[in-house]
């Protein structure tokens, strides 16, 4: 594969993800992936900050994502629906990706390095919530309970989803999950 050819940040992280799978995080080195994508390292520099940034360098755009779904919600929707509706719409995403997210989160699972920057990942994403939240005049302790809880939910829903036995999709498990923190909560 030439140096030349477009999307060249396509290409590492197919490479990374590929090299993870085969050799493990910790075992691949920026060297490897830049090699297999065939590219330079300085490419992949261009494009990563390190190779953990391989998986988590869609972070800000979740987040984005996220921020614009709260900005948008009705007035009228209470905070936790105005997360769940947000977290259904990455939801759709996600679905549109599950094959690499199955790829990801197998890596992540693997090493507790990685553990750690999803979880901080998550608290990040969690406190974006409900910075928005107040934004649109919701106030404390119901915006960072629903930024809070709906994390909760997209986690045991994503869960659920990488499972191979599952055949749902994203979307319908964080209803679902958000349904069963409703029961939960109303003490059914």
């Amino acid at each position: 594969m030439s140096r030349w050819e477009p999307n060249a940040r396509g290409r590492l992280e197919r490479a990374a993800l590929d090299l993870y799978g085969e050799r493990g995080f910790e075992q691949t080195t920026v060297s490897e992936i830049a090699a297999r994508a065939g590219l330079t390292e300085r490419t992949f520099f261009r494009h990563f900050a390190d190779k953990r940034e391989v998986l988590f360098s869609g972070a800000g755009a979740l987040q984005d994502l996220l921020v614009d779904a709260v900005a948008s919600a009705p007035d009228s929707a209470a905070p936790i629906d105005v997360v769940a509706a947000a977290l259904e719409t990455a939801g759709t995403l996600f679905q549109e990706r599950r094959e690499y997210s199955l790829r990801r989160q197998g890596v992540i699972a693997a090493n507790p390095e990685l553990q750690e920057r999803e979880l901080i990942k998550l608290a990040s994403l969690a406190s974006a919530l409900a910075d928005s939240l107040h934004r649109r005049g919701d106030k404390d302790p119901a915006a960072t309970l629903a930024a809070e809880a709906g994390i909760a939910v997209f986690r045991v829903a994503f869960q659920h989803w990488i499972e191979e036995a599952n055949s749902r999709d994203f979307p319908q498990l964080i209803r679902e999950s958000l349904y069963e923190l409703k029961a939960v909560t109303a003490g059914r």
